[in-house]
């Protein structure tokens, strides 16, 4: 039986794409009246005394310890230690919706949720699984792609993870993509969809034509009338070294483009800002037509998820987040840091341009921190091994025929040596 407040909420949510997408746990979870709830109540009302939450509170203010506060003197205690509100900091997500829209001009004028906190983009990546994933919902995903979808679909929601194929012809399959759109609205009657831009483990992104064809492959297969969640894995977002990359989240050209299409951003500092450790991330949702009462019966069924797992994200990274988003210095930083990375791309694809080998197929990269290659005749786990024990060189096999290096943490005077070891340990097979 499920509770009268689930109940609540999946009728309002009942006319919308994100009601006909929910999961088994999304049709059972509820944002509960309790504890939270009423001391929200409390924090506005209880003007006489606030005897709801687990604080200890002097004179309205946390207790805070010296050997704490001593470390960050430019936050109050409040800023510190007291609980964040569920679904996050009200001040830093008007402030990532903000910024959002300046990233994305295209998302001007246009609805779309208020972000939601979650403890970083893995943490939102699951959460979205929770809501929408379950043993007869799978979710299609890239190949190659980040291993830890595999281990949040599979292993934590008993899903199946599908695959197409990434690239064709040196850019990404846009044909691919359509055929397996197709065949899981035949196969599952709905769309489940994960798109990560720059791409984990390739670091790509689609050009400007790629992205307007994968939004259409995706709204056409919506005018069929099938339901389609595509989450927008934005990670690297803004880490581009091309020109001719698409600059916007995808999530700016899905989150209107038709009724049975749910956009879900997935993105945050951890990348953008770097600020890997914050565990600071943010989950907003665009549909066509999807009113704010929806939008809200949607967003609590998010902090449903999240006060039944981690209760609420981090306080002391939202606030440092709010007060650096403010600060006139941070897009100059920024800046600094992408050209650094940007000098780092530009070093490893001149020396794979110029280098061959018959053991390695450089995929295309052209964004973010990494680049891979596709293993011919070779086991990546073997050569990954012999790199780490005959050359100290430590690089990740996504799977048997994928090795990851992430250039990102390869100082520009180390590319040139790093790859000449990989090129040679490979062609040593």
């Amino acid at each position: 039986m499920l509770n009268p407040l689930a109940q609540e909420l999946n009728s309002l949510l009942a006319p919308t794409t994100a009601g006909a997408l929910l999961s088994d746990l999304g049709k059972r979870i509820f944002f509960p009246k309790g504890i939270i709830a009423q001391s929200a109540e409390a924090k506005q009302r209880g003007k006489t005394a606030n005897a709801t939450i687990g604080t200890a509170l002097l004179n309205g203010k946390p207790l805070i310890l010296d050997a704490i506060s001593e470390f960050a003197p430019k936050l109050s205690a409040t800023e510190l230690v007291s609980y964040a509100p569920t679904a996050g900091n009200l001040e830093l997500r008007k402030k990532w919706k903000e910024k959002l829209v300046q990233k994305n001009p295209s998302l001007k004028n246009k609805s779309f949720s208020l972000p939601v906190v979650v403890p970083g983009l893995t943490a939102g990546i699951s959460y979205l699984a929770d809501l929408f994933v379950d043993e007869s919902h799978p979710l299609l995903a890239a190949d190659p792609s980040w291993d830890n979808y595999a281990l949040i679909v599979e292993a934590r929601r008993g899903a199946e993870l599908h695959k197409f194929s990434m690239f064709k012809d040196g850019g990404f399959d846009v044909q691919s993509l359509k055929n397996a759109l197709k065949k899981e609205a035949e196969q599952n009657g709905s769309v489940r969809v994960i798109l990560n831009f720059p791409q984990n483990p390739s670091g790509y992104s689609p050009t400007k034509a790629e992205a307007e064809e994968i939004a259409k492959a995706i709204k056409e297969e919506a005018e069929r009338g099938t339901k389609i969640l595509v989450w927008n894995d934005d990670a690297y977002f803004g880490l581009n070294y091309e020109s001719n990359i698409f600059a916007e989240s995808l999530f700016s050209l899905l989150c209107d483009a038709h009724e049975n299409i749910l956009a879900a951003k997935i993105d945050g500092p951890t990348k953008e800002d770097f600020a890997w450790g914050f565990r600071t991330g943010f989950l907003t949702f665009g549909s066509k037509n999807m009113t704010e009462t929806q939008y809200d019966a949607l967003v609590k069924k998010l902090m449903g998820i999240i006060r039944s797992s981690v209760s609420c994200a981090a306080t002391p990274s939202q606030s440092i987040m709010l007060r650096a988003l403010d600060d006139s210095r941070l897009e100059a930083e920024k800046a600094e840091n992408r050209a650094l990375l940007c000098a780092r791309y530009k070093k490893v694809r001149a020396f794979v341009d110029s280098h061959k080998s018959t053991r390695l197929e450089v995929l295309p990269f052209n964004s973010g921190y990494f680049m891979s290659f596709r293993l011919n005749g070779i086991d990546a786990e073997k050569l990954r091994l012999k790199l780490l024990d005959e050359n100290g060189i430590g690089t990740i096999a996504i799977d048997e025929k994928t090795l990851r290096v992430a250039f990102s943490s390869l100082d520009e005077e180390k590319i040139d040596s790093v790859y000449d070891a990989i090129y040679k340990t490979a062609d040593s097979f």
